[in-house]
């Protein structure tokens, strides 16, 4: 983690975590300016809550190290996050970061944490999705994974801040008319008002599977995200993951637009990783510059992939360290 002070107002060690709807990943900070280790991915649904799964990630730690007391936390959540209270949208956990008893705790919500992380990634961390270089300036972070998350990321002086968002809930971005038939199958499934979730997460690649063999009058076995990208060689699924790309694309310029972020736009979420090859031969950039008014504007913002393994964690740790500095100044 770059740019950290050697002197911190936290006693070490530091817990770390990224809160998904689906998976819990955990991690300890040991040192100043040090990455996060010990790193460990619990499933959301062996746990009830997520202090218990905090204390069953600590006691797992407890086995190979001598009673593990973090001096502090900050937990990255897939949520609204109010004060010192979240709310998972895709799962049932919710409460106060208080429940952890950690003498100093701190809550973020995902993709502030995937924001906050940008100025810390580099080299094999990042993959370029077209345009130039990433530049200074304001940052869009969005990506699928179990829900769409969106944040950004704001100069501040020397520093850097993030904002939060819940932008994966606006009205679905559709382009032409087979996408608008694509919207009214997926109404006909039951689903009312159609968000761009619906269809741009884990779960969306599933719900457009479906929609796409309804539009072609085809039936299909119900498949997940995972067997979909697994079968890109059978033609509806191929074709999926080519509409989910492309209709990505134009989420992500609109972010883009909504943020000003000529610094640059980041794509996280578990998802796309998978993918990799599929999006960069994709319409997604195409996509993304595709607005006959500021296409120009468009073309001159960096479309990068993260594919850094914890990159949350990271961006946890630097906030922790950013948190830690101000205790010290004030």
């Amino acid at each position: 983690m770059r740019g950290s002070s050697v002197v911190s107002a936290f006693a070490f060690p530091w817990l770390v975590a990224d809160i998904g709807g689906t998976n819990a990943r955990f991690g300890l900070v040991t040192s100043p300016g040090a990455r996060p280790s010990h790193v460990a991915v619990l499933a959301g649904a062996d746990h009830p809550s997520l202090p218990e799964a905090v204390a069953a990630y600590l006691a797992e730690l407890a086995e190979h190290a001598d009673g593990v007391r973090p001096g502090a936390a900050c937990l990255a959540v897939a949520g609204p996050v109010e004060g010192e209270r979240y709310r998972l949208t895709n799962s049932a956990w919710a409460g106060s970061v208080r429940e952890l008893d950690v003498p100093f705790a701190a809550l973020l919500n995902d993709f502030e944490a995937l924001a906050v992380s940008l100025p810390h990634l580099g080299g094999v961390d990042l993959l370029s999705l077209g345009g130039p270089d990433p530049s200074y300036g304001v940052k869009a972070v969005l990506g699928p994974g179990t829900g769409l998350g969106v944040g950004g990321l704001v100069p501040s002086g020397e520093g850097w801040t993030p904002i939060p968002g819940e932008g994966g809930h606006v009205t679905v971005p559709v382009q032409d008319e087979r996408e608008l038939e694509l919207v009214r199958a997926l109404r006909a499934q039951g689903l009312g008002h159609v968000v761009a979730e619906h269809v741009l997460s884990g779960p969306g690649l599933a719900r457009l599977h479906q929609a796409l063999a309804a539009v072609n009058g085809v039936s299909a076995p119900v498949l997940s995200s995972s067997d979909i990208v697994a079968h890109v060689d059978d033609s509806l699924c191929a074709e999926t993951v080519e509409v989910f790309c492309g209709m990505l694309g134009s989420f992500a310029g609109n972010v883009a637009l909504t943020l000003g972020a000529r610094g640059g736009v980041y794509l996280g979420g578990g998802v796309l990783p998978r993918i990799v090859d599929r999006v960069r031969a994709s319409d997604f950039r195409a996509r993304f510059t595709a607005n006959p008014d500021m296409s120009g504007y468009l073309a001159a913002i960096a479309t990068t992939l993260i594919v850094a393994p914890q990159p949350a964690l990271t961006g946890a740790a630097a906030w922790l360290a950013q948190l830690a500095a101000r205790e010290l100044v004030g």
